[in-house]
């Protein structure tokens, strides 16, 4: 696993980004309690560890590329699950204020117990639905960053995180090889939502592991009140 560690660590150097040897040891930490916890509960199907600290860890600080999360103060990982990108982000930048929400309570538990365990400061593990949440003071329009990496169009995704983000700040979506289409469906959401931008960065997993694509959405105008819409309707009615 040390291995593991070094490996991680000569891969982001040249982003400018340096791991200490308690940091490696929180990626270890949280890669065994992940894959103990996962064999009672469904977080990952991702379980070999060079996987694990390819496609989970080393995608998940790819972020770090496209945003400056040392001027960043406030994340906000919408549908976190198992924690990905959120947590990996906060072992490598402690000072990020991060708040992990995610719709399942048992989920919300594991991530409790891995930033104990971890002992990370200013996280907070919220049980929640973003259209929910999203209307509520302290949360509204409340982050610099936003991210989600789950598996919703980026319309449906948009809808979800923007009203998060202060004006100024950016929703950055995680996604796989194919996104053009997505981009393009989803331009008058980004319009309607906040009058935001969008630019795609494209880069490859090590290893041959697959194609990534960060979506990095500029947001320069407040979100209507009327949005996120209620609890479903983001998703069975996309904005387009």
């Amino acid at each position: 696993m040390r291995e593991l560690g070094e490996w991680l660590r000569e891969q982001v150097a040249p982003w400018g980004l340096s791991l200490s040897e308690g940091q490696l040891r929180q990626f270890q930490l949280y890669y065994e309690h992940l894959i103990k916890t996962n064999e009672v509960m469904n977080l990952t199907s991702i379980t070999d560890a060079r996987e694990v600290y390819i496609k989970h860890f080393y995608d998940s600080l790819t972020l770090s590329q496209v945003v400056d999360l040392s001027k960043a103060e406030s994340l906000i990982d919408v549908g976190t699950g198992a924690g990905f990108p959120g947590i990996p982000l906060k072992i490598a930048f402690p000072g990020l204020k991060l708040t992990l929400l995610d719709s399942l309570k048992k989920r919300v538990g594991f991530l409790q117990e891995v930033v104990d365990r971890l002992e990370l400061t200013q996280v907070s593990c919220v049980h929640g639905r973003a259209e929910e949440l999203a209307k509520q003071k302290g949360f509204r329009e409340s982050y610099d960053l936003a991210t989600a990496r789950a598996v919703a169009r980026l319309n449906v995704l948009a809808e979800y995180c923007l009203p998060f983000v202060k004006v100024g700040g950016a929703f950055v979506s995680m996604k796989g090889p194919s996104v053009e289409e997505e981009i393009n469906e989803a331009k008058r959401a980004l319009h309607i939502l906040g009058k935001t931008t969008c630019q795609r960065k494209e880069f490859l997993l090590p290893d041959e592991m697959g194609k990534r694509n960060l979506i990095i959405m500029q947001k320069r105008d407040h979100t209507p009140k009327a949005y996120p819409r209620k609890a479903g309707t983001p998703s069975k009615q996309p904005l387009s």
